[in-house]
């Protein structure tokens, strides 16, 4: 068993607490919660995606539309660590609570379904997805595992099978508006909540980042896990700044035993 400091472990403790006294709570995720399992995260110094690339002249809608080859060329390593991954503690905890009915939903910033892989059902994807594709000329949408195979080994940019024109990954790009259906529902969610959890978010990108304060205008009690610090630290009833791939495990054993 894993040893806290005292003042992690009354977090925790207290964390449960909310869980258990909870009638509709929300998790919100980012890319934090997925690099334990070696995801890259896109903003943390040295190691994040965009210190080494400048997003929109690789990962925008424009950049897609008129070089398409100067985007996969980017995206093929992400492409390979998200095809390859495995949930870890974090995602597979949640799962068990959300079994338990002690959690309503996960909205996520994250596209490489580990929830899912976990055994989430509820989860809000707000920037799309890597088990689809679509064509950018006919539409015809495809799932994405025997495309996105070749692609991470091969390197073949994937093509519709009934047109021939170029797939693009159901991922929001920059220049790209959020999917409407799934901002209404995590809006919707967010004020009926009365407990959301934060974990692996920075809260930079809106505007989903703004989710906890409408949870919090409410009545809201937020708990914030994350490695660094969010501008909503000062709201948060709890805020640990650790590993969430130890510390929610360690808050869904404290909510089911006690």
């Amino acid at each position: 068993m894993i040893q806290f400091s005292p003042q992690t472990q009354t977090n925790i403790d207290f964390a449960a607490d909310l869980f258990r006294q909870s009638k509709h709570a929300v998790v919100l995720t980012g890319a934090g919660l997925s690099t334990p399992s070696g995801i890259p995260d896109f903003r943390s110094t040295g190691t994040g995606l965009w210190s080494s690339d400048e997003p929109m002249e690789v990962a925008s809608l424009h950049t897609f539309r008129t070089h398409p080859e100067k985007f996969f060329q980017w995206f093929r390593p992400l492409a390979n660590q998200i095809y390859y991954a495995q949930p870890n503690p974090a995602h597979t905890a949640l799962a068990e609570l959300e079994k338990a009915g002690r959690i309503s939903c996960i909205i996520t910033q994250n596209i490489d379904v580990l929830h899912q892989k976990a055994g989430s059902t509820g989860v809000i994807e707000m920037h799309g997805t890597m088990k689809t594709l679509t064509c950018t000329q006919c539409y015809h949408r495809v799932d994405a595992e025997f495309h996105l195979a070749s692609f991470v080994e091969k390197g073949e940019i994937p093509h519709c099978p009934k047109c021939g024109q170029v797939l693009k990954p159901d991922v929001i790009l920059f220049g790209e508006q959020l999917p409407q259906a799934a901002w209404f529902k995590a809006q919707r969610e967010a004020r009926q909540c009365d407990l959301m959890l934060v974990a692996g978010s920075s809260l930079e990108v809106l505007p989903v980042a703004g989710l906890p304060m409408q949870a919090l205008d409410r009545g809201a009690h937020l708990i914030i896990i994350n490695n660094t610090q969010t501008y909503l630290n000062v709201r948060a009833d709890v805020t640990i700044l650790e590993d969430v791939a130890m510390i929610i495990p360690a808050i869904t054993e404290r909510v089911f035993n006690g």
